[in-house]
C-alpha cells in the first residue's frame, strides 16, 4: 500500500512539527557532539601538561637526574612511577638532554632514546598534542626539567592514554542522546496537541478545502442579497460585504476601523454595536428601512445581518392604503345603503319630487366635496389620498377636514414621498384624534384632523393638526426616533416606530424638517417642509393671490400650529 501525503490541515502540520522538531534535535546533537570530542582532547591534554609541570618542579628529580644514571630500580624510576600511580597517567618519563629515559612504564625502555622528537621540550618550551608512541596514541605533553640554577637538565613526558579520552566521549553521548530523546519527546507530545487543537479548529478540512472553502465564502457573502457586517471585540469592523456597503454606505477603507468612525450617532449605529437588545430590530439608514439582527461570536465580536425592507414597506404601506380603500369603500357602501333606503321609502309614499330633490342633493354634495379637493390639490395621488382618507376617518368617527388655505397646484417632483409623508401624518393624526374621542374623555366637541397643503416657490409645507391628547414637550423629540412607539399592537418594538421616523428622515433629505407643536384647545400639530419638492409650471399664482389674506408663508403655517 502506497502511503501517501495527508489531506488533512492537522496532520500535515504534525508531521511536519515531526520532521522539524527531529530536525532541530539531531542537528542540535551533532552541533554539541562535533566540539565535544574537540574539548575532551583539550582537557585530556591540559591535565597531562600540569603533571608534566608539577612533576618538572620537583627539585629532587632534576637533582637525581643530574647525580645518578638511568637504572630500573633507580630514583628518578621510582619517582616517576609514584606519579604515574598518583596521577593515572599513562606514562611520566623523564629523559635527558640527548633524548634518553630515565624512567618509563616499561621498564625495558629505560637507558633507550624517546621515539618522538624532544627537541621542542629541550629548547625550553612547553608543547601539547595528541601523538603515537610506543604505548600507542595519548594526548601527551612535554616541558623541559631544570636545576636549581634554571638550567635545562632534561625534559619532562607525560602521555594519558587516549582510549580513556574515548571512552569519556562515548560515556558522555548517552547522556546526550537521552536528553536529545527527552527534548523530542517534549516537541512531539506539543505538535501532537497543536495537531488535536488545529484538528476540532479546522473540523479536520484539507487545504485544498480551506482554499476553496475561502473562495466560496468571499463569493457568498458578495453575492447573497443581505448585508453582513463583522466585528471585533473592539468595535473594530473586520468585514463588510458588498449589499452591507451599499445599505449602510460604507466604503473598502471602512474594514479595520471603528465602528463609530463610520457611522454617524444614532439607532443603526446603536444598533450594530449592541447596545440595543432584540431581534429583527427595525432601523431606518437614509431613505432606506433595514431589519438588523446581530449575533455575538466567542471572542467577543459580533455578526451583523441587514435586510433591506424599504421595498416591504412600501408594498406594506400600498396594502394598508388598500385596505384603507376597503374601509372607504365598506363606509360608502352603509352610507349608500342608508341613502337607498330613504329613497325607496320615498318612493313608496309616491313623494316622487322629495326622491328626486334628495338624489340630485347628495350628488351635488359628493361631487362638490371630490371636485373642491382636487381643485385645491392638483397632484393626482394626493388628491386620491385625502379623499379615501376622509372616508375612512369617518367610519372611525373622526372628521378630517381640509382646510380652506390649502392650495397645492404645482406639479409634484416626487409625490410618492409626499404621499408617504401625509399619509403617514394622517394617519397618526386619526388614531390620535380617535383616541381623544374615548367616551371616558368626555369631550364636547367632534373630534376632527385638519389638513393643510401649502406651497411656497419650489417648497412645499405641510401641516395636520388633530384634537386628540396631544405630545408633551419632553417627548416631541423623541417620537421621530426609529423604533419609538406609544402603540401597542402585539407586533412588538420592531413592527412600530417606522412612519414619523421615515417622515423626518424624507425632509431631511429634501433638507427641510419635522416637527410636532401643540395646537390651541388641545391636541398636535405635526409640520413638515419639503424643500424643492415641487416643479415649477402650476397655474396657482392668481389663486395664491386670492387667497392672500389666508397668509400662505411657512413662518405664518409654522406659527398657526405654536404653542
Amino acid at each position: 500500500m502506497r502511503i501517501g501525503w495527508p489531506r488533512r490541515v492537522s496532520a500535515q502540520v504534525l508531521l511536519v512539527q515531526l520532521a522539524i522538531n527531529t530536525g532541530v534535535v539531531v542537528l542540535a546533537t551533532g552541533l554539541f557532539l562535533a566540539p565535544l570530542g574537540s574539548e575532551i582532547d583539550d582537557q585530556a591534554m591540559s591535565r597531562a601538561l600540569s603533571i608534566a609541570q608539577a612533576t618538572a618542579a620537583d627539585p629532587d628529580i632534576a637533582r637525581q637526574r643530574v647525580e645518578t644514571r638511568p637504572s630500573t630500580t633507580g630514583p628518578v624510576q621510582r619517582q616517576a612511577e609514584r606519579i604515574n600511580r598518583a596521577t593515572g597517567a599513562l606514562y611520566v618519563v623523564v629523559l635527558d638532554t640527548r633524548g634518553v629515559r630515565w624512567s618509563h612504564p616499561n621498564p625495558a625502555e629505560i637507558g633507550r632514546h624517546v621515539s618522538t622528537d624532544p627537541g621542542v621540550a629541550l629548547s625550553g618550551k612547553e608543547i601539547r598534542q595528541i601523538d603515537t608512541g610506543t604505548l600507542g596514541r595519548s594526548a601527551r605533553a612535554k616541558v623541559p626539567l631544570r636545576d636549581g640554577h634554571g638550567k635545562i637538565v632534561g625534559a619532562v613526558s607525560v602521555g594519558i592514554a587516549y582510549e580513556s579520552v574515548r571512552e569519556r566521549l562515548l560515556g558522555d553521548v548517552p547522556g546526550l542522546l537521552l536528553t536529545a530523546g527527552a527534548a523530542l519527546a517534549v516537541g512531539v507530545l506539543a505538535a501532537v496537541g497543536v495537531s488535536r487543537r488545529l484538528r476540532r479548529r479546522t473540523h479536520g478540512v484539507a487545504f485544498a478545502d480551506i482554499s476553496a472553502l475561502l473562495d466560496e465564502r468571499e463569493a457568498m457573502l458578495h453575492g447573497i442579497r443581505e448585508g453582513v457586517v463583522a466585528l471585533d471585540g473592539h468595535g473594530r469592523i473586520r468585514l463588510v460585504n458588498d449589499e452591507a456597503g451599499r445599505l449602510l454606505g460604507l466604503d473598502a477603507d471602512a474594514t479595520g476601523r471603528d465602528l463609530n468612525e463610520v457611522l454617524p450617532p444614532g439607532r443603526t449605529l446603536d444598533v450594530l454595536a449592541g447596545r440595543v437588545d432584540g431581534a429583527d430590530l427595525l432601523t431606518v439608514t437614509g431613505s432606506r428601512v433595514l431589519l438588523a439582527n446581530r449575533v455575538t461570536t466567542r471572542d467577543g465580536g459580533a455578526v451583523v445581518t441587514l435586510r433591506d425592507r424599504t421595498e416591504l414597506e412600501l408594498l406594506g404601506r400600498e396594502l394598508d392604503s388598500t385596505h384603507g380603500l376597503l374601509d372607504a369603500l365598506r363606509a360608502q357602501d352603509h352610507e349608500q345603503a342608508n341613502r337607498l333606503h330613504t329613497l325607496l321609502g320615498l318612493l313608496e309614499l309616491g313623494l316622487y319630487e322629495q326622491a328626486m330633490e334628495f338624489v340630485a342633493e347628495i350628488t351635488d354634495a359628493d361631487r362638490a366635496s371630490a371636485e373642491e379637493v382636487a381643485e385645491r390639490v392638483r397632484d393626482p395621488l394626493l388628491a386620491a389620498l385625502l379623499v379615501g382618507k376622509t372616508a375612512i376617518a369617518a367610519e372611525r368617527g373622526v372628521a378630517l377636514r381640509v382646510s380652506a388655505s390649502t392650495l397645492l397646484t404645482d406639479p409634484v417632483v416626487d409625490p410618492r414621498d409626499l404621499v408617504t409623508v401625509l399619509g403617514n401624518l394622517i394617519d397618526n393624526a386619526v388614531d390620535a384624534a380617535a383616541e381623544g374621542a374615548q367616551p371616558a374623555r368626555h369631550h364636547a366637541s367632534e373630534p376632527c384632523v385638519e389638513v393643510d397643503l401649502r406651497a411656497e416657490q419650489d417648497t412645499a409645507v405641510l401641516r395636520v393638526s388633530d384634537t386628540g391628547p396631544g405630545v408633551p414637550p419632553e417627548m416631541r423629540e423623541q417620537i421621530f426616533a426609529e423604533g419609538w412607539s406609544t402603540k401597542q399592537d402585539g407586533r412588538g418594538p420592531s413592527g412600530r416606530g417606522i412612519g414619523l421616523a421615515l417622515v423626518r428622515r424624507l425632509a431631511e433629505r429634501h433638507g427641510g424638517m419635522a416637527r410636532v407643536t401643540a395646537r390651541a384647545g388641545g391636541g398636535a400639530v405635526f409640520t413638515v417642509v419639503l424643500p424643492e419638492a415641487l416643479a415649477p409650471g402650476g397655474d396657482h399664482g392668481d389663486d395664491a393671490a386670492a387667497d392672500a389674506g389666508t397668509g400662505t408663508s411657512g413662518e405664518q403655517l409654522t406659527a398657526a400650529g405654536g404653542e
